[in-house]
């Protein structure tokens, strides 16, 4: 499981991302690198990271649930994903 500290890191900057979209949409069209480069670094969606919404690992991201592969296993094989059945044949 992740520290706290780098899941709370994380958290931040989703929140900066998500305050200046708009902004920086704007500086982008209107070509202004000068403007665009006096924003905060972590503002930029390209510095975010996909993590495990319940550990907060970084690796065996799965986009559709949000999840890694290991938590996704855990709950799948518990039954708490709806849908999702154990293979037999």
């Amino acid at each position: 499981m992740a520290r706290e500290s780098i899941k709370a890191r994380e958290r931040k900057r989703e929140k900066l991302v998500a305050r200046y979209a708009a902004k920086r949409k704007a500086l982008k069209e209107a070509g202004d690198y000068v403007g665009l480069d006096k924003l905060p670094r972590n503002s930029s969606p390209v510095r975010l990271h996909n993590r495990c919404r319940m550990t907060g690992r970084p690796k065996g991201y799965m986009r559709k649930f949000g999840i890694s592969r290991v938590t996704f296993r855990e709950m799948a094989s518990q039954g708490k994903i709806p849908g999702v059945t154990k293979a037999s044949w």
